[in-house]
């Protein structure tokens, strides 16, 4: 229940090593007319120790979704300041390759989705899923979006940030499927919100509602040119 333990660790080392691996052993290498990088070489090692760790936790994880969460979040976390920070390279192995077998795949892309209608159910329930968090900011708030929907493309932007560093193409697109879902889904929400309000088409909520629709066809259609 705690796998930031070992991914801390495994940091730890890398960083405590780097400046010995660079000045001390890649001059050896070098000398030696070897292609070798000593500090990539021993992240490389360690990673591999992880993913032997993880392919022994994910199978008791998988059917206890906060323990899973977790372990999804702290792997992701792990990678982004492993890539950053360390300068690993995305041609050798990494913990994305454990996420993307099957089992645990379909798993993540579920956890994914339930936590996802959770959220856009709390969203909507809020007192304030209508109101612009900008409204007293004139200059800011052109477009009158609502809470709701500014939260809602947040969650999207946030799923893409944590899909977008699998391996292959056709993992990210079954999570590009499950947002397409989340979309039609937030579309029919907003359907039966409006269709409550028919009498009232001039009243604060109803153009709320084409105000957020606005917004995320605006939003989309900017998002349209990331591959």
């Amino acid at each position: 229940n705690k796998p930031e333990w070992y991914l801390t660790q495994v940091l730890m080392w890398i960083g405590n090593h780097s400046k010995f691996l660079d000045d001390k052993i890649q001059p050896i290498l070098d000398k030696a007319g070897s292609s070798v990088n000593a500090g990539l070489e021993f992240s490389r090692a360690l990673v591999m120790l992880i993913l032997e760790k993880l392919a022994a936790d994910i199978p008791c994880l998988l059917y206890d979704d906060t323990l899973f969460c977790h372990l999804v979040d702290e792997v992701l976390l792990f990678e982004r300041e492993l890539y950053s920070v360390h300068g690993y390279l995305s041609s050798l192995p990494s913990c994305m390759h454990i996420l993307s077998e099957e089992s645990c795949f379909q798993r993540w892309l579920t956890v994914e989705k339930k936590f996802a209608l959770q959220k856009m159910d709390s969203m909507l329930s809020s007192e304030a899923a209508w109101i612009s968090q900008y409204k007293d900011i004139t200059d800011v708030d052109e477009m009158k979006v609502p809470d709701c929907a500014e939260t809602f493309m947040t969650l999207l932007l946030v799923i893409t940030d944590r899909y977008k560093n699998l391996p292959t193409a056709s993992r990210k697109l079954q999570f590009l499927g499950l947002q397409k879902e989340l979309v039609d889904d937030f579309r029919i929400r907003l359907t039966q919100v409006m269709k409550e309000e028919t009498r009232a088409s001039l009243g604060f909520r109803y153009c709320a509602i084409l105000n957020a629709v606005n917004y995320i066809a605006t939003v989309l259609a900017d998002w349209a040119d990331n591959v």
